[in-house]
């Protein structure tokens, strides 16, 4: 008899657990339980009258050959591949970010990556670059501060007891103060004195005024670096429908070799016996409990989820229900133009402002960052010639006045943000909606500190395995979920260590957005 699988979630950890452990073995019968009624978790694409919303802003660029394939399996180039894609077989080709989207048959689209601080009514380049302008906006002697903060943090080096001596240590205390202090504390809710470091350590790794000199000099020498931190990369490719069309069809793919995704379905019960978990029992929208036997358990639910139904001891339960968790509102603002004027030399369609992210650095308004959907790909607009589609995001907490205001008020608030900023004109708006998600980004502050009493105690259960961002309660990218699935899926067949599951992605050699928050 085949063994029974049964996985918490279907983002992009569980869908690619079922995908790749039912390509390598028949040995398996595969349930996935997703508590919503969606599929791909965070990375999940809104569809809204015909608009698209991809929530986060999700790039699809990866240094894992393992990734890069499941990639390329589940959207395949169509039409003829270029001479280059031939060459560069990791590379996808395919067409670039204008004039016409239309005239393309594939999947996969090639993106400029643009994203630019808005400081003081200016764009920065972010990350922030070696320019003209940048020297001209920031000023001169501001410029000047700035260098001489650095050099003295590079001799004076910090302990990095929190994420603010991290950056420090990094950026020096002058650009911190104006590019990283206030955004940190508008995402996390919190100063970064009270953030652990070990934040900065996954997401901004690499990162430093040293590899953006470096960067800037590679360019003028015209000199090719092997190794570019993703935070510098200038290119990725993104799915034409958003990232959710891609886990839509790994999802049919999953079903197709004969494993089954399972919607509404919540996880309120972890039954365990001498460390092995023998069955979990869910709820579903009706409020039935149904009951699922198991040989093993993969778990993508939030890590304080899944220790609360598994009735562990009281000092792990105590831990667990104090991690933390920042959630997260989302407004898709349809709008007829923007006022905001494209002063680059970069072309776009309708010549629109070419940002896919905009970091929004103005103390006097509450949102974090704008994403222009139209940038990320013109299939998400309905009307692409005619209108732009705008994202605003603003980072919360469940309890917060700003999450339990009504939809019609906190779209009203969104949209004065967004004229306050000079970005539209309220008359041009056309539609706009509201997305909630709760615990969209694992915090590392309050009892962050002993996750791994946590870790120690659910590694004792033989047949129980977490993957993904909330199921080991760590900011990690979409891609580095995945490969916690692909470990997690290699230990099973191999009957091999956990630890591998749980390394991915604390490597100093990978990292993702500084500061900013993704996907």
């Amino acid at each position: 008899m085949k063994k029974k699988i049964v996985i918490a979630g279907a983002g992009p950890a569980g869908l690619t657990f079922a995908y790749e452990l039912l390509k390598k073995s028949k040995k398996y019968e595969v349930i996935i339980l997703e508590e919503s009624n969606d599929i791909g978790g965070i990375s999940k694409t809104v569809k809204y009258k015909g608009n698209r919303i991809d929530i986060g802003g999700h790039r699809f660029f990866t240094k894992s050959d393992e990734v890069n394939k499941i990639w390329r399996e589940i959207l395949p180039i169509q039409g003829k591949p270029s001479k280059d894609d031939l060459k560069l077989k990791r590379k996808i080709n395919i067409d670039k970010n204008g004039p016409d989207p239309e005239k393309t048959n594939n999947v996969l689209l090639k993106r400029n990556r643009i994203s630019r601080i808005l400081f003081d009514h200016k764009f920065y380049d972010y990350p922030i670059s070696l320019k003209l302008d940048t020297i001209k906006n920031m000023g001169f002697i501001r410029t000047i501060a700035c260098g001489f903060s650095y050099i003295k943090s590079s001799i004076f080096k910090r302990k990095e007891t929190n994420l603010e001596n991290f950056y420090i240590n990094r950026f020096g205390k002058k650009l911190y103060s104006l590019f990283f202090e206030d955004y940190t504390t508008k995402v996390w809710g919190r100063s970064p004195k009270e953030i652990d470091a070990s934040w900065g350590a996954q997401r901004v790794k690499g990162i430093s005024i040293r590899k953006v000199l470096g960067n800037a000099l590679s360019k003028i020498f015209n000199l090719r670096k092997r190794d570019v931190e993703t935070s510098l990369i200038e290119e990725f490719t993104y799915p034409k429908l958003g990232p959710g069309y891609l886990y839509e069809e790994m999802a049919n793919k999953i079903t197709s070799m004969g494993g089954k995704v399972i919607k509404n379905q919540k996880v309120i019960k972890v039954i365990n016996k001498n460390n092995s978990v023998s069955s979990v029992i869910t709820l579903d929208k009706d409020n039935n409990e149904i009951k699922y036997n198991c040989n093993y358990f993969i778990s993508s639910m939030p890590l304080k989820d899944l220790i609360e139904a598994m009735d562990a001891p009281k000092k792990i339960t105590s831990i667990a229900s104090n991690l933390p968790y920042r959630d997260f509102i989302t407004f898709g603002i349809l709008v007829k133009k923007l006022k905001i004027k494209n002063k680059t030399n970069i072309k776009t369609i309708n010549n629109i402002i070419p940002d896919t992210w905009i970091y929004v650095q103005d103390r006097s308004v509450k949102m974090g960052r704008i994403q222009v959907f139209n940038n990320w790909s013109p299939y998400m607009v309905k009307d692409y010639k005619k209108s732009v589609w705008v994202g605003l995001e603003y980072f919360c907490n469940e309890d917060s006045e700003f999450w339990n205001m009504s939809k019609k008020k906190s779209i009203e608030f969104a949209i004065n943000e967004l004229e306050q900023i000079g970005f539209i004109d309220k008359k041009d708006v056309i539609d706009a909606t509201r997305i909630k998600v709760k615990k969209a980004y694992p915090a590392y502050f309050d009892s962050y500190s002993e996750i791994d009493k946590i870790i120690n105690y659910i590694n004792k259960f033989d047949n129980l395995y977490c993957i993904g961002r909330n199921g080991q309660h760590r900011y990690n990218n979409m891609d580095h979920s995945m490969l916690t699935a692909i470990k997690a899926v290699d230990s099973i067949l191999n009957n091999s260590d956990k630890k591998e599951i749980w390394n991915v992605n604390i490597e100093q050699d990978y990292h993702e957005e500084n500061n900013k928050s993704e996907d």
